[in-house]
């Protein structure tokens, strides 16, 4: 079950007032359905500043809090992805968890925020749990992920999960180009090999950035690993932690292009539900290209590319080749 951010609030309000607030929580959801505002809220209210009170007609009064950064002091620590690698590294944690068993005084709360959790490295988590199982007295841990499943399952059962609702999902560059490409068809229409192999080389364009991103990240955590540890390990550690950092890479790669399949196969589904006139779009963006391709194209070909699409994301599940594949898959989708 979903919450709104401020049934979100009222229930860990609600739990700090009977003495009964757990100790971490996973907020979870897109990033427009309030995850960081919730988490500055949470802050103000252990700080003595949360409660709005009631309005005349007794309703909650929602307390304005300020951007989550802004918040960050000696008691609040806030842990976000490192820029180049994209990663929260074991130094980061160890930091974190530095900070939280410093002696606050009477009465204060220590807050530990980790944006983006789902981008710790495993050594990260596997040296947060720790903490996350026994944090200091009066310590609050407070996790935000858009991608949940990629934490580990140890991490997932020491927290409260609290998932959002509300937002759409934010489009990185790659979405967006993704999703341009796409739209173009509401000028031309599916049906062509010129118009499949267009889309096929967009999307290939797009996979091969996200795989260049995960392999510049993987090197430069190790980059900094090595330079942190120097000689104070086995002398086959760093080889064996290079092949650790791969094997996360490709596993990040294959989570960013299911995403991408999944966007790519929203954007047919709301072209299917414009032809038929079904509601829920998934994609407000696209809508008027979505509905401008449904007018062009027959109800069986759309089934048919969607049925395409889905096969095509079963064959890349297994070791079938990705190129070859993608352009089979395209043929039959657009052709």
């Amino acid at each position: 079950m979903a919450f709104t951010e401020d049934r979100a609030f009222e229930l860990i309000e609600a739990a700090h007032d009977r003495g009964r607030l757990a100790h971490a929580f996973l907020i979870t959801g897109t990033r427009e359905s309030g995850k960081e505002s919730l988490a500055a809220r949470v802050i103000q209210l252990l700080q003595g500043g949360g409660g709005g009170g009631m309005d005349l007609f007794g309703e909650a009064v929602k307390t304005e809090a300020p951007p989550l950064d802004e918040l960050a002091g000696e008691w609040v620590r806030i842990v976000r992805p490192q820029s180049k690698s994209r990663r929260i590294t074991v130094d980061s944690i160890r930091e974190l968890e530095k900070s939280l068993h410093v002696v606050a005084g009477p009465g204060t709360w220590k807050v530990g925020v980790i944006c983006d959790a789902d981008r710790m490295m495993p050594a990260s988590e596997n040296a947060f749990l720790k903490t996350l199982e026994e944090p200091p007295p009066r310590t609050l841990l407070l996790l935000l992920s858009e991608n949940p499943g990629s934490l580990l399952p140890t991490v997932l059962s020491r927290c409260v999960r609290l998932p959002l609702m509300g937002g759409t999902a934010e489009r990185d560059d790659n979405g967006r180009t993704l999703l341009a490409a796409l739209d173009g068809l509401a000028e031309v229409g599916l049906g062509s090999p010129e118009v499949a192999l267009g889309l096929k080389a967009c999307f290939s364009e797009v996979l091969t950035d996200i795989k260049a991103q995960a392999e510049a990240g993987m090197k430069e955590v190790l980059k900094e690993e090595e330079k942190a540890l120097k000689q104070a390990v086995e002398g086959d550690w760093l080889k064996r932690r290079e092949e650790a950092l791969k094997a996360v890479a490709e596993s990040d790669y294959l989570s960013d292009r299911s995403r991408l399949f999944e966007l790519l196969q929203s954007w047919m589904a709301d072209v299917l539900r414009a032809k038929v006139g079904a509601g829920g779009i998934e994609l407000p963006e696209s809508q008027a290209a979505t509905s401008a391709v449904a007018a062009r194209e027959e109800l069986p070909r759309l089934v048919a590319g969607i049925d395409a699409l889905r096969e095509l994301r079963g064959t890349l599940d297994t070791n079938a080749q990705e190129q070859l594949a993608l352009e089979v898959g395209f043929l039959r989708a657009f052709a």
